[in-house]
């Protein structure tokens, strides 16, 4: 096997300092010829490419790179953890900007009628934190290219979109300066969330299967769009302006113009005005509530009749697949609130997207495997005759001790190969041997102490019992009982009024106990155990803070006697630091959630999500923080308080203001007046209630075409990205019932299951021809 012609080719041979510092030296005695060194040469770079080669398969990563000597070390060094956690920190530094750049949100409150000047920073300053992250991303971006080569590199649309982001902030920056940081538009701003897209392999194929769906769910807009069109011309003709002004609510209100009549159906959909939408007319005619009960109706037969569309066209796919043996997909249920757009969830989830992009990585692990092997059996102690080729056990070795990978998957592979009686392995088996990758992680509690006393058996016995732990929830419910039953007694006495013995004692004894109960367990199970699980350390940690805050309580305040209120001392007061540790007791009720199966199987669920959903959570970083840039550039300063004369459009008068409106309401700190705020207001938005008084306000305060800005967040967080999230939350948590159900229990081992593994038995594996056909592609090796 030899590296590709060119400028790559020629720096085949790593230096011997490299190779000692990395421990690929093969040391020999004496003086060897020319012959042996280029043998010993060649075998080491074969070692090192098998190493990169394994690393990409675990991390899914192409193999499409240099593999010359030199561009090995780079690779791994720019995938070292120091690497990637400078690259990281460097894409955190410029998001977070926004917090302290102008307009800062350096405040209190965001208040309009209170907020306080805010501290900007002077010019420079943060120009200058730019400027260093954009070395780093040039950087970063030199080494992607050079790593690719010039022929992969006009090929990747995301480097040269990378490129291009850089140039345009650069210049963008540069104008900055120039202008003494006094422009109010920014444009490397609203760019800045690409560097976090791209440094995100996951965040790109989430996209791409988003993507592919947009032909069907322009139909289900196409169709939506419809049905509120017509909709809306029909009011403006059932609710035209009379004679009788009195009679006029409807039309005032809701359907005075084409504009406005659009907005209140489309809100209708939501069901946040319903049924304020309706009430002027139905107070006049009841007749008048069948157009608006019709429209919802049919707004959710059309919908429900697409996903029941979906669903059956799913329903026989996947009976096709019975009828061939073939495992099918999970399907997704329909029934969100916006679920018009469910063919996004369909497909992203329900088999063609994201285990198209499941299998798209099974593949790029696979063939990472098998160039690994292809590279091995390139090495001169392969016997030369053999008919097929074969890796060393040797060479595997040697290879495994230099690679990155997790300890127990190292370890079961180093299981399997001292189990296996064979001094070479053959593709299949070495394929078989990095199948390891692929199964769940598994974490298998440390063992109880053994006692040789009769006496402590018994202990250890009794207080190991799932009945102890029982007793402690028990114990804990008491608690927050009583604790309920205190609140309730003082909540309508006043501070000097109140008497704190009764809490104070009650909290004392229950801690007492609390601290009693992980000490009898850490006695019965041994301090490893204890500590191997998350609900004994969550109820620890919060046993030691209790009994600190306990101590702390009785060495300002003294103990709990009859009339116990002392003064103000100290940093807190004595009711502050009572109710501090009665949160903490409250809390602290969680630790049954362990002891309830279904509970625990939901938050198992949720955590997991919270752990594997990284590119989900960037995707909505990169839409909030685009969405919030660019709000701050349309509404900055739009938001007026009531009595300036400096507001625009406003026709209200400030002794008089009309219910329901974003000033009767108090939504003053919801703006755009800075990043944070601006933040605040999209979420607000996108949780879809009373999100018409933002519509109403800001198109008010600045300009009617503000309303398309808002339908288009709502749409791209509330409607899409939350039915998405949605539908993985129930496929994790059906795919985790299915295994519940067919698993017995087992309490010494947890199953920890990734997003990739979720999909596992849907997947086909790919054959040795489209392997070997992949790896001939490869444009920085000959086979």
């Amino acid at each position: 096997m030899d590296a590709a012609a060119g400028a790559e080719a020629e720096p085949l041979l790593p230096s011997r300092s490299w190779r000692t510092g990395r421990g690929l030296w093969r040391a020999g005695g004496g003086v060897r010829s020319a012959a042996e060194d280029g043998t010993a040469a060649d075998n080491d770079l074969y070692i090192n490419q098998a190493i990169v080669f394994i690393e990409d398969a675990i991390q899914y990563r192409s193999i499409n790179h240099r593999m010359d000597s030199r561009s090995l070390w780079l690779y791994r060094w720019y995938y070292s953890r120091t690497c990637q956690w400078i690259l990281s920190l460097t894409i955190t530094v410029i998001l977070a900007l926004a917090f302290i750049e102008k307009p800062s949100s350096l405040t209190v409150t965001s208040d309009v009628r209170y907020r306080p000047p805010a501290w900007n920073p002077p010019c420079g300053l943060t120009e200058s934190i730019e400027l260093l992250c954009f070395i780093v991303f040039m950087v970063d971006v030199s080494v992607k290219s050079y790593l690719v080569g010039w022929e992969e590199f006009w090929k990747n649309k995301w480097l040269m979109a990378y490129i291009l982001t850089l140039i345009v902030s650069l210049a963008d920056w540069i104008v900055s300066l120039s202008f003494f940081c006094a422009e109010n538009v920014r444009i490397r701003r609203i760019l800045r969330p690409f560097f976090l897209l791209q440094n995100s392999s996951m965040m790109k194929k989430t996209l791409k299967s988003i993507n592919s769906t947009l032909p069907e769910m322009a139909s289900v807009v196409l169709l939506l769009a419809v049905h509120l069109s017509l909709f809306t011309m029909f009011a403006m003709l059932l609710f035209a302006r009379t004679k009788d002004g009195q009679q006029d609510k409807e039309w005032v209100v809701y359907f005075r113009n084409l504009p406005d009549s659009l907005t209140s159906l489309l809100v209708l959909l939501t069901t946040a005005n319903n049924p304020d939408v309706m009430i002027p007319a139905y107070s006049k005619n009841r007749a008048y509530s069948i157009f608006f009960i019709l429209f919802t109706v049919l707004e959710m037969y059309f919908n429900n009749s697409y996903c029941f569309f979906s669903s059956n066209r799913q329903l026989v796919s996947d009976e096709l697949a019975y009828s061939n043996n073939i495992q099918p997909v999970l399907r997704i249920p329909s029934g969100s609130n916006s679920s018009f757009l469910m063919p996004v969830v369909s497909f992203v989830f329900g088999g063609r997207g994201n285990s198209k992009s499941v299998q798209s990585s099974l593949f790029r692990r696979r063939l990472g495997i098998r160039a690994a092997f292809e590279v091995l059996s390139s090495l001169k102690d392969t016997p030369a005759n053999a008919q097929q080729s074969y890796v060393s056990v040797g060479a595997l070795l040697r290879v495994l001790q230099k690679v990155e990978m997790e300890s127990r998957c190292k370890q079961a592979i180093m299981r399997s190969l001292k189990i296996c009686s064979c001094d070479h392995l053959s593709a299949a088996q070495f394929q078989k041997l990095f199948e390891e990758l692929d199964k769940d992680a598994i974490k298998q509690h440390p063992p109880s102490p053994e006692y040789q006393s009769h006496f402590m058996q018994k202990l250890q016995f009794a207080f190991g019992h799932p009945y102890f732990g029982y007793l402690g929830n028990v114990v804990a419910l008491a608690n927050i009982v009583s604790i309920c039953v205190v609140l309730v007694m003082d909540a309508d006495k006043q501070p000097s009024e109140r008497d704190d013995f009764f809490l104070g004692a009650i909290n004392c004894f229950f801690i007492l106990y609390y601290l009693l109960e992980m000490m009898l367990k850490i006695l019965a199970m041994g301090l490893n155990r204890y500590l191997s699980y998350p609900s004994n350390r969550f109820d620890g940690l919060l046993t030691v803070i209790l009994l600190v805050l306990e101590i702390a309580t009785f060495a300002v305040y003294g103990f709990p006697h009859p009339g116990w209120r002392p003064e103000f001392m100290g940093l807190l007061s004595l009711w502050d630091m009572v109710r501090l540790g009665n949160m903490l007791i409250v809390f602290r009720f969680l630790r049954i959630i362990p002891n309830m199966k279904f509970m625990a199987l939901v938050v198992t669920t949720l955590l997991d999500l919270v752990k594997n959903l990284r590119a989900f959570a960037g995707i909505l970083v990169v839409v909030f923080y685009a969405f919030a840039i660019t709000g701050i550039m349309l509404f900055q300063g739009a938001v007026v308080p009531l009595g300036n004369t400096s507001a625009v459009n406003t026709t209200y008068d400030n002794s008089t203001l009309k219910c329901g409106t974003y000033e009767q309401l108090e939504y003053w700190p919801n703006n755009f007046d800075d990043f944070a705020a601006a933040v605040v207001t999209l979420w607000d938005v996108m949780v879809v209630n009373n999100w018409q008084v933002f519509l109403e306000a800001f198109s008010r305060y600045s300009s009617p075409w503000a309303k398309i800005y808002f339908v288009a967040w709502w749409l791209i967080s509330s409607v899409i990205w939350v039915n998405l999230f949605v539908a993985l939350l129930l496929e994790n948590f059906i795919h985790k019932w299915d295994r519940r159900c067919h698993r017995e229990p087992l309490s010494d081992i947890e199953y920890q299951r990734t997003v990739e593994l979720m999909f596992r038995d849907v997947l086909e594996e790919p054959t040795e021809e489209e392997l070997m056909a992949k790896l001939h592609q490869h444009p920085h090796l000959r086979l």
